[in-house]
């Protein structure tokens, strides 16, 4: 019997036998669980060109159309306005029809707000396709983060989400490179042009090779589970069948998706802490990845330097969300996660004031990156963990949901500061200090029983990857 492979989050009474956490939890990472991460590794990277693309174009769009600090903030809030909506309520629906099906309509909802972007002929235009983008990251980031956490085994869990995070960084360092390319030869409509080319590409790729989630599977029982099952469990290339009518099914209780949920006696502890956090690193972190490049030519810097500024910062992004997956090898994921928040709130606070030194502000725009994507990574390893088969889409959905709450008042504050004479290294302090509050409610999760608190069990040697 393979029910393990399909459960994340036992219950205590399997704990407390020492029962088995499943194949997947307990055996080495297989090539085709790899490649399932690298799926989603690819989508999520997707996330990071976007935010990228609406940064680096700010300049030419700002001239285009005349728009006013707060009216830039604003239109670059459009996007996340809509990624808050996706993932808030594009979740629930995960749960309940599939978190791949949720995932192939999302691509394709991103697709069409990527190619009409570049026919915007006003800001007003510009922020409705937006936010048609967002929605569709929105719903991308609920099926994948819960996919990308049930493939993994428990020993390789954090390196597998630190790397799924780590594709926002890649694709945002990548894509910034070849951004400074297109935006100058070709405008700024090219970026969005190019992020739906690549979008698409990446769709053929959805639709042929990534599975269901088996905790789906399992607690919703769709027409064709079993054979979806087989093929799964053949792949992962595990002798033994899974006979899902073997099994009971879980009851309605048990099979509960509802919001409330996530309040009840057992989560609503969690849930404080995990939407807490979220909405705080994600509001530092959508200020920096959004306002870098027109904060630093504010100083001083040429447009152009600015840019690679910024690129350096969405590089250290990558590297932080791997560095991040290897750390929680030896120590708790909230342990690390708070030991990240507070090196990103001293760094985000050092790096504002080196602009004049090339080298430094490129270092410390890189550190910063690390510190602050490693947090992302963190909550990504932590939310889908705290919550029971049924509820996980839910769970992630409204956690990212109110995270990207914060990213949206982050870019539209800025802008509002900036107008009222805010300088910008007022700003960067300001937002440093800010990130420590993620450090005081981490400590609020010290008890809670999820698995994310606790240190990874020793495993077999077989079972060593």
């Amino acid at each position: 019997m393979l029910i393990g492979i399909f459960v994340m989050r036992d219950t205590p009474e399997r704990r407390a036998d020492g029962g088995p956490s499943g194949k997947i939890d307990s055996t080495k990472m297989g090539s085709y669980q790899w490649l399932i991460i690298a799926i989603c590794t690819l989508l999520n990277a997707l996330d990071g060109y976007d935010v990228l693309a609406i940064s680096f174009a700010s300049n030419q769009i700002t001239d285009e159309f005349q728009l006013s600090g707060l009216a830039l903030g604003l239109l670059m809030s459009s996007a996340l306005v809509g990624m808050a909506i996706g993932a808030l309520f594009l979740g629930p629906v995960a749960d309940r029809i599939g978190r791949r099906k949720m995932t192939i309509i999302a691509v394709v909802m991103n697709i069409a707000g990527l190619f009409l972007s570049a026919t915007a002929a006003s800001a007003f235009q510009l922020g409705i396709w937006r936010v048609l983008t967002g929605l569709g990251i929105g719903g991308i980031l609920v099926g994948t983060n819960v996919i990308s956490a049930e493939f993994a085994s428990r020993k390789r869990r954090g390196l597998a989400i630190g790397i799924y995070a780590a594709g926002y960084g890649i694709g945002a360092s990548l894509g910034g490179t070849a951004m400074v390319g297109l935006i100058n030869a070709f405008g700024w409509r090219s970026v969005f042009l190019a992020g739906g080319i690549v979008t698409a590409v990446a769709l053929v790729i959805v639709v042929f090779l990534l599975p269901e989630s088996p905790s789906f599977l399992y607690s919703r029982r769709p027409a064709g589970a079993q054979q979806r099952i087989d093929m799964i469990v053949e792949r992962l290339g595990y002798g033994e069948k899974y006979d899902l009518d073997a099994v009971p099914q879980p009851t309605a209780a048990e099979s509960k998706t509802s919001i409330w949920d996530l309040f009840s006696r057992e989560n609503r502890r969690v849930t404080f802490v995990i939407w807490t956090a979220f909405f705080v690193i994600m509001f530092a972190f959508y200020f920096v990845n959004s306002w870098t490049p027109r904060l630093m030519t504010a100083t001083g810097l040429s447009e152009t330097l600015s840019m690679f500024v910024t690129v350096a910062l969405t590089l250290g992004g990558a590297i932080g969300s791997v560095s991040f997956g290897l750390f929680t090898a030896r120590w708790s994921t909230r342990t690390v996660l708070t030991g990240f928040t507070v090196l990103a709130s001293i760094l985000m606070i050092i790096f504002i004031f080196t602009t004049q030194i090339l080298v430094l502000v490129l270092l410390l725009g890189l550190l910063v990156g690390v510190f602050i994507n490693g947090c992302i990574a963190g909550l990504y390893v932590l939310t889908p963990q705290s919550y029971s088969a049924a509820l996980r889409s839910t769970g992630a959905g409204w956690a990212i949901g109110i995270g990207r709450i914060g990213a949206i008042i982050a870019p539209t504050a800025t802008g509002a500061l900036q107008d009222n004479g805010w300088s910008p290294e007022a700003i960067y302090v300001l937002v440093g200090v800010i990130i420590l509050l993620a450090t005081a409610v981490l400590f609020g999760m010290r008890g809670a029983n999820v698995e994310a608190n606790q240190r990874p069990q020793r495993v077999s040697a077989d079972a060593s990857n």
